[in-house]
């Protein structure tokens, strides 16, 4: 069913960002579309490598849980791992995986995604939810194209 929402969406995106006024305009109606249209989205946010500290990614706008991790250093959390390996990661039970730095204790699953523009990572969209193994193949495309869609905003406009 998540599925025939996705298309939808992306449309949506991709028409919002062809007159975005900013990237930050740009990750705030995404932040806000993606949960209000998929359940299981609890925590979607993004962070971005910090300009002056390309070992550090920043949160930038999201929506759920408030968040401790506001600076993660690149090499620490399923976060940095996504931007390490430069690769979507998906973990379908976080209690499992010692690179998960807990956020909220109601998390079982999460997805990264990395962002790309002019050819290399400057952040990522990160998303959790309540249910374990909630992401699937299809998820992984959906996000990745959102994720392209930000990173093609970005090469246009800076």
């Amino acid at each position: 069913m998540s599925e025939n929402v996705f298309p939808l969406i992306l449309a949506e995106l991709k028409a919002f960002a062809a007159t975005a006024p900013s990237l930050n305009a740009l990750q705030e109606f995404l932040v806000e579309l993606i949960p209000a249209r998929l359940f299981y989205y609890n925590w979607t946010g993004f962070y971005m490598l910090d300009p002056e500290d390309a070992e550090t990614l920043v949160l930038g706008p999201y929506r759920g849980a408030p968040t401790e991790h506001v600076r993660i250093p690149v090499h620490q959390g399923i976060c940095g791992a996504a931007v390490a390996q430069d690769q979507t990661v998906i973990v379908d039970d976080v209690n499992s995986d010692p690179r998960y730095l807990a956020c909220s204790l109601e998390t079982r699953s999460e997805i990264v995604v990395p962002i790309h523009a002019h050819g290399k990572v400057i952040g990522e969209i990160d998303i959790d939810s309540h249910n374990l193994a909630a992401f699937t193949a299809a998820d992984r495309d959906f996000l990745e194209q959102c994720a392209k869609i930000v990173g093609s905003y970005v090469e246009r406009t800076k």
